[in-house]
């Protein structure tokens, strides 16, 4: 028989679950862990999916401190390198949906999906998309001795020599390579690539004339560009780079068809909380209008985007876009990474 003691303390018990659970519920907003409304209250980690120093790896820390401002927590750059970004992604993929771990990826997000067939995890699904951050041009450099002046002398030269010529990369999936990729199509030529293990020893072979050329981004180039240390054809956009004001554009010299940007993206692992999400696009603005993230940019031949795609709508738009163009890109170069 059950007393009237046993009866009182159930009652409680089942109280004191029900409230647990409406904490629970009101705390998460519907994703995650934790209390939104108190979002940050703790260290927040940007996880960078390729090596320190690198183009990526750059732009997330111009970015960290004024959006660590702006949040009021501090935020802390974590590289984790491995297969093209893909490791570092599939990290933050798995992570808590709670905002505390940020994933910071350029256009490989959109081609990882056609370059690997066992990738582990899909873009539009497992991710929440925070905003975009930057565009970064594509420059055409080669080795200062390459005889070729011009890029219609390159392309001359390309073509005459396409089983000599070497064209450099920083490993498959890096912006290098799909760069590479889209001037092997652009020209129709199937040139010698040679793959390296980063950004870094690619240069420095370049430099050191052990490869003919490379295409890479400006944040990677401009040094080495300004200090004559490699010759430079052209910048892969529609308008010429305010830090290299005398390379032509791949239209004026003559090649329309090669037209390429590294763009860059928050992500928070897919469930985190749409108020957490908008928070961290709010940041990602201040940032982005903060001065001294302009002038930084500027230096290295790019910008913010604009406020209006700085945001998670504007964001998976361009990412449905992109892997749609990348997947064709990719199936047409007959492409794949292990």
């Amino acid at each position: 028989m059950t007393t009237t003691r046993q009866r009182a303390a159930g009652r409680v018990i089942a109280v004191i679950g029900a409230v647990a659970l409406l904490a629970a519920c009101s705390g998460t907003g519907g994703g995650g862990g934790g209390d939104v409304a108190k979002y940050p209250d703790r260290n927040i980690t940007f996880v960078v999916p390729f090596s320190a120093g690198g183009p990526t790896d750059t732009v997330t820390r111009m970015i960290a401190e004024p959006m660590a401002a702006k949040l009021g927590a501090k935020i802390v750059v974590q590289n984790v390198e491995g297969a093209g970004g893909t490791v570092g992604a599939g990290d933050v993929a798995r992570a808590e949906p709670d905002g505390y771990t940020v994933l910071m990826h350029h256009i490989g997000m959109s081609t990882a999906p056609a370059l690997y067939k066992n990738l582990g995890y899909q873009p539009l699904e497992d991710f929440e998309m925070v905003g975009l951050v930057t565009e970064v041009p594509m420059t055409i450099v080669a080795r200062k001795d390459l005889p070729p002046a011009t890029l219609p002398d390159l392309l001359t030269h390309v073509k005459a020599n396409a089983e000599k010529v070497t064209l450099a990369n920083a490993g498959v999936g890096a912006a290098s390579h799909l760069c590479g990729l889209l001037f092997q199509h652009a020209v129709g030529v199937k040139l010698q690539e040679v793959p390296y293990k980063g950004t870094g020893p690619a240069l420095t072979d370049l430099v050191g004339g052990q490869v003919d050329f490379l295409c890479d981004q400006t944040t990677n180039t401009s040094g080495q560009i300004a200090a004559g240390e490699v010759k430079a054809y052209a910048v892969t956009t529609p308008e010429r780079v305010q830090s290299l004001p005398d390379l032509p554009t791949t239209t004026e010299a003559g090649l329309p068809q090669l037209q390429v940007s590294v763009w860059h993206g928050l992500y928070a692992p897919a469930g985190t909380p749409k108020e957490v999400v908008d928070k961290l696009s709010e940041a990602l603005q201040a940032a982005l209008a903060d001065p001294g993230v302009i002038d930084q940019m500027a230096k290295l031949g790019t910008a913010p985007v604009a406020a209006a795609d700085a945001t998670s709508q504007a964001h998976r738009a361009h990412l449905e876009e992109q892997l749609g163009t990348w997947a064709k890109i990719i199936a047409d170069a007959g492409v794949e990474a292990s």
